[in-house]
């Protein structure tokens, strides 16, 4: 039985690998634009457009990520991805123009949306129910992994001259080359299996993952539940299943305009507009980044104990206070010592703990099995249209009204995300993909 958990945590090990490039890509540029800004004399809304290029690959890739995943299955699409992050991660090394560089960040921004998406559905897919949650917050725990390094890098990088921010973003070919690599090693997705009549192949995954015995009542299980579905996207708006569709569109918009993005994107300015030299804002960063791994780590120990909704309840409560003191201290400028950057830290911590993994798991969770791909990319479709909205509006507000509008309308949504979880969610913890499924209907 050791041996067959040591499997199941390599796999889903290596799928995560796909959330670590989506944490790379997001937090490379957060250190990396302050130099381009220099280079191409650009403007904010110029910035913000450069920085969000990327998320318009996201929408794109999360928009087809599901419907080809359905068809092709969730291992080949996710080597696709990987292909677009070496090649943009080339590309945006080497542009000569701002246009050439947001078509290198398009092109990672479909291989992003597509595996930010496909990384924690694939992982559901082939974990057992008892420790699921664990295991597809593994993603976020990779993404965050990926967020600390860049922000290492950029920080090592910082003062290596003015070419530093082509070196910051090249850097992203190993671990895309290493991804590719990793997933010709793991197996498809069991359920898809199934659902394309490859039982054989199935069964034989699900053998390596659990005992036989429990192999076999979970095919059956999957076929009894396949049998129930009919395939088509219609069957999201039968009645039960169609709140499945709103609560996974709504917890995919509130985990972006409760403002995480903005800080990831954002925090060397952020903290250079408060007084801190720029390669201290990088530091801060790096800081950042740790804390962000860090209570990422707690959630994924406990969420398959405390369950979904309280971890949830929790987390918008307490980064809604930190993004309230954040506004108070931007509004009445208590700059003097680290209060801009402990507030920040506290916000962070709170998302950690769940808005980040947690979110990802809901939504890998909810959808029936033959269209789970598809559901999932509509919701994840919302989910990078509003970190656009975000990434494209901070330095826009910033720069017209102040820093502290922008987290008092952050703080207000993490308060509509608490009483939206707290009236609409249902706890998932502990109940197979199937018995979710059935619940609904």
């Amino acid at each position: 039985m050791e041996r067959k958990k040591v499997y199941v945590y390599f796999v889903a090990f290596v799928a995560a690998v796909g959330g670590l490039l989506f944490g790379f890509d997001t937090a490379i540029i957060a250190g990396a634009m302050r130099y381009f800004r220099d280079e191409f004399s650009i403007n904010a809304l110029q910035e913000g457009w450069a920085v969000s290029s990327a998320l318009i690959g996201c929408i794109g890739g999360a928009a087809v990520a599901g419907t080809v995943s359905d068809r092709i299955g969730r291992k080949r699409l996710l080597i696709i991805s990987a292909i677009l992050f070496a090649l943009s991660a080339v590309g945006s090394a080497l542009p000569r123009s701002v246009n050439e560089f947001m078509i290198a960040r398009f092109i990672g921004g479909i291989g992003v949306g597509s595996a930010a998406m496909l990384s924690p559905l694939y992982i559901s897919e082939i974990s057992p129910a008892r420790i699921r949650g664990s295991l597809v917050s593994l993603n976020q725990m990779a993404i965050v992994t990926g967020m600390l390094l860049a922000y290492f890098i950029n920080w090592l990088l910082a003062g290596t001259g003015p070419a530093n921010w082509r070196w910051m973003f090249g850097t992203e070919t190993l671990p895309a080359v290493l991804f590719l690599i990793f997933m010709f090693i793991v197996p498809e997705s069991p359920r898809w299996l199934v659902k394309q009549d490859r039982t054989g192949e199935a069964l034989d995954i699900l053998t390596r993952i659990n005992s036989a015995e429990k192999a076999k009542g979970e095919i059956n299980e999957i076929r009894e539940t396949l049998a129930r579905e009919t395939g088509s996207v219609k069957q999201l708006f039968q009645p039960g299943l169609r709140i499945a569709l709103v609560i996974g569109v709504v917890l995919a918009i509130l985990q972006q305009v409760t403002g995480i993005n903005a800080v990831m994107y954002y925090a060397p300015r952020i903290f250079e507009s408060v007084g801190f030299e720029r390669s201290s804002a990088i530091l801060q960063s790096v800081i950042i980044g740790f804390v962000n791994m860090l209570l990422t780590l707690v959630a994924i120990l406990v969420v398959d104990k405390l369950g979904r909704k309280p971890l949830l309840l929790t987390a918008s409560a307490g980064m809604g206070i930190s993004f309230v003191l954040t506004a108070i201290a931007f509004e009445f400028q208590f700059f003097s010592g680290t209060w801009i950057l402990i507030f920040i830290l506290l916000y962070i911590a709170f998302f950690a703990l769940a808005m980040g993994p947690v979110i990802w798991v809901v939504l890998a969770e909810i959808f029936p099995t033959r269209i789970r791909g598809r559901a999932m990319s509509i919701s994840t479709v919302f989910l990078w249209i509003a970190c656009f909205a975000v990434s494209l509006t901070f330095p826009v507000l910033a720069d017209k009204f102040s820093e502290a509008l922008n987290f008092i309308i952050y703080a207000f949504m993490c308060f509509v995300t608490f009483i939206f979880v707290w009236l609409v969610l249902p706890e998932t913890k502990g109940k197979s993909l199937e018995e979710i499924e059935k619940y609904w209907l």
